[in-house]
């Protein structure tokens, strides 16, 4: 089951970070359809926030087609947003590990980590794409 975490250092609205966390939780196989996503009350204690913010996170994963709402018995997943399984990245995932404690070793902040990746994915997505194109259009 999926814990949230909150950073109240950061301008991202709290709803939004709650609907951030089950979709990267979504995308790395943590949870997956049929889980049940933690009850609304026990979110709203364990982060001391207003039970309606978890409520509008959970409605807005619903609208989105992610999660589904069953009356007296919580929210589930209904589908994933993942590609291929977290053991198929396993690979990827244990080259990432040794980068990131090489960049925390070389002092990177997680902000500075975040936004290196960030700048990075951006740059290489629309170097691909402009790469991508027909030969007659270049």
């Amino acid at each position: 089951m999926i814990e949230f975490v909150l950073d109240a250092r950061s301008k991202v609205n709290t709803y939004v970070q709650l609907i951030q966390q089950v979709k990267q939780a979504l995308r790395v196989g943590l949870l997956a359809p049929g889980d049940q996503l933690p009850k609304v009350r026990d979110v709203a204690q364990s982060l001391a926030i207003n039970p309606n913010t978890v409520l509008k996170a959970y409605r807005e994963l619903e609208i989105e087609g992610l999660v589904e709402g069953r009356p007296g018995v919580g929210t589930f997943v209904r589908r994933t947003l993942g590609s291929p399984p977290l053991a198929d990245q396993a690979e990827l995932r244990a080259e990432l590990v040794a980068w990131l404690r090489r960049a925390l070793a070389a002092n990177l902040t997680p902000e500075d980590v975040k936004a290196l990746v960030d700048t990075t994915l951006r740059a290489t997505l629309a170097a691909d794409a402009a790469g991508a194109r027909p030969a007659a259009a270049r």
